[in-house]
Order: C-alpha cells, then sequence, then structure tokens
C-alpha cells in the first residue's frame, strides 16, 4: 500500500458518520452501513490501491488533484459495483462523479 493521509481517512470516516452511516474499520479502507446498504469506502492516494473488494457499493475519496486520474482508472477497469467518488477540498467536499444505479426493465 502507498502512504497514508490521515487527515483524509479522518475526513472521509467523518463525512459517512455525519451522513448517519456506522463505520467500521480504523484502516485507509473502511465499511460504512445504514440501514440495508453497505458502502466499502477507500480513501485513495495511488490509483494502484483501487478496490478488487466484492460488494455492490464502493465509494473512493480522493483530493482534487487525484479525481481526474482516478475516474478515468475506474472507467478503464469498468468494475463490476456501483462506484462513486468523492473529492474532499480543506474541510468541503463534494460528489465528483456517482454513476446511476441498475436500469430496472419491466
Amino acid at each position: 500500500m502507498g502512504p497514508v493521509n490521515m487527515r483524509l481517512v479522518e475526513q472521509a470516516r467523518s463525512i459517512f458518520a455525519e451522513l448517519g452511516y456506522s463505520v467500521e474499520g480504523n484502516g485507509p479502507t473502511f465499511r460504512a452501513e445504514r440501514e440495508w446498504k453497505v458502502v466499502h469506502v477507500n480513501t485513495v492516494l495511488e490509483t494502484a490501491e483501487l478496490s478488487d473488494e466484492s460488494g455492490q457499493f464502493h465509494c473512493y475519496v480522493a483530493q482534487p488533484e487525484d479525481v481526474d486520474e482516478l475516474e478515468t482508472e475506474l472507467r478503464r477497469r469498468s468494475p463490476e459495483y456501483e462506484w462513486a467518488i468523492i473529492v474532499v477540498d480543506g474541510d468541503d467536499y463534494q460528489v465528483e462523479r456517482a454513476p446511476p444505479g441498475p436500469h430496472a426493465t419491466a
């Protein structure tokens, strides 16, 4: 694993806690759970750290300068799970990319 930015890890944990998720795990990769939804959260400093874990929902938390490369790599890999990117800039954050869920057919 590459370098760990503990401030980014703590911000990621705080974001999910504020959104009402219970957070499990202490490292740069953790689980956030609320009601029926489990999100596998990864704080990312290098795209080599992208998850190959199973699970339906994954969220990557990154700094602004890393978002373009991260999104490009996720699109290239086209993982089987639904993913989103949260970009953290200082004390602010926003969802940079959240793909639509699966389409329902009648």
